[in-house]
This record gives structure tokens, sequence and C-alpha cells, in this order.
């Protein structure tokens, strides 16, 4: 489906200019939802057990078996402008949470997996080596909904709060270029923020696609990636420029006082389909 055209056409049907548009959609993407109990067709699963390749092993690091966390049907998945999921075959998400947020910097991949299994390949129900490695199994529908940069983005409190907080005066030379091109540039912003959440509204708890959505996540690609510490601001042209050149293969949403994985990836590792350069992001919130 030709989803930018969709949202052109309906903002030309509200009288925003079509140069205004075509600037807003360059930061708009489209990511998918996963829920559990909803009335479509499985897409997926969280938890239960993966169909592996005959003979492969279960992911491990070292002795350490690595739990899954999702596996997705890449044919069932909506197809998304720009996003370059395989057509077909099962992508497989395996990660040891708590092993992952401590892991050393000098090998970030190593309690984490992204298997891909392609349509045609021989496979059978891999049975657990651990009871741990096997939750629940929660079967899960897929639906869409728009993503933006998070300085784009509307409904966190706080990140407002300190977007507009901000004196001119004391904000950096790039802070203010994006203070001017959001007034200049984006007049109709709240309008076209509001279109495209009213057509792509899924709340998920599980995403795939769209955007890395807060500053941990990117703190901890620069951090794993370039040996950087986490900075103090998101509104910061290193950060913003490494939250567009990555992309969420597999999101979990914020949860107070557990650990949630991201597993993320560079856009052209993700056309050529190199899975190894996966990176997962295992974050632990606390109150």
């Amino acid at each position: 489906m030709d989803h930018q055209g969709q949202f052109r056409r309906a903002a030309l049907e509200l009288g925003i200019p079509d140069d205004e548009i075509s600037r807003f959609s360059q930061h708009l993407r489209l990511a998918i939802g996963l829920s559990g109990g909803g009335d479509g067709s499985p897409v997926g699963h969280i938890g239960g057990l993966p169909r592996l390749p005959v003979g492969m092993k279960w992911p491990s690091a070292g002795d350490i078996p690595l739990p899954l966390l999702l596996s997705v049907d890449c044919g069932a998945l909506p197809r998304v402008d720009g996003f370059d999921l395989p057509a077909d075959g099962t992508l497989l998400f395996f990660v040891h949470q708590e092993m992952d947020f401590g892991a050393s910097r000098a090998d970030p991949g190593q309690y984490a997996r992204v298997v891909y299994v392609p349509d045609g390949t021989e496979t059978a129900v891999a049975e657990p080596p651990d009871s741990a490695c096997a939750g629940e199994r929660i079967d899960v529908c897929a639906d869409l909904r728009a993503d933006l940069p998070l300085w784009l983005e509307e409904g966190d409190e706080d990140w407002h709060e300190f977007w507009e907080d901000l004196e001119w005066d004391d904000m950096s030379p790039f802070q203010q270029q994006l203070a001017r091109y959001m007034e200049r540039e984006l007049p109709h912003l709240d309008q076209l923020r509001s279109l495209a959440y009213g057509l792509w509204s899924s709340g998920a708890y599980r995403v795939i696609g769209g955007y890395a959505d807060d500053e941990a996540t990117v703190g901890s690609i620069m951090a794993k990636t370039l040996g950087k510490g986490e900075w103090l601001s998101y509104l910061d042209e290193d950060a913003l420029q490494l939250a567009s050149e990555w992309i969420p293969l597999a999101n979990e949403g914020r949860v107070y006082e557990e650990y949630y994985t991201k597993f993320m990836i560079r856009h052209d590792d993700l056309a050529a389909a190199r899975w190894d350069k996966a990176l997962a992001v295992t974050i632990f919130d606390a109150p």
C-alpha cells in the first residue's frame, strides 16, 4: 500500500501546502505494532518454542542458553514503505536480558542473537535446554502506528517541558536550528502529527520499525558502537544522526522495575540481511 500517498492526499484535503507535507513526511516512519489477543490472524508469538532449522542448536552464549523473546513471520507482516524486512521467512529474537544488560562493551552482542530462517528451510520445534528459555507463548497480531523522532513527538510531558523551558540563549547552535526549522518549515506541525496518529494509531507494547524512542536507547547504541558515554540531551546533533541511521527490529516498550530489550539495526545492514550486525540494547528501568 502507498502509505506516503495516503498521507499526502489526506493532508492536502486539510489545506496544508504540498512542500510542507513533503518536509514532514521525511521524518515520518510507520512501525508495525504487535499485540496479543487481537482479532486478526497471528503474525508471530512472544515466548514459546521456536522452529529452528533441523540440526541447529538452541542459540547460546557459551554454556548460557538465550531465551526466546519473539518470533515473527515476515510474510504475514504488513509491508511498510522504506522498511526492508524480508518478504518471507521467520525472524527469531533471542536474548538473556539480565546478562545483556551487564555485558561488556567489548562484546555487546554476546548475550543476544537474531536468527533468520528462510521459507523452504526444513525446521523442527526446538526443545529448550532450560525451562527459563521458553516463556508462556502469546500469539500476536499486527497493525500500524505512526512514529516520529523524539524531537518531533508529542505526548511525553517531561520531554516537552524540557524543550519548552529552553531559553534561546541557553540553546546550542544546533538546538536553535531545530527550533527555527519547526517554527518556519512546519507551521502545521500539530495538524500533520494528529493526522498521522489518526491514520495509524497502534498502541502496541511491542513494535517493529519506527525510531529509537528514548535517550537511553540511543545513548546505549553510541556507547556500544563508538565507545562514547551517554550525553545529557537527546537534542544533540550526533544523537539525532545516530537515531536516524538505526531502526528497531524488535522494540519492547518501557517496563518499570523490569528489563526490556530493543533490537536495533542500521538501514543498510537490514537491506543486506546482515543479521549479525543487529545490536540488542537491554535497559533496566528503575523508578
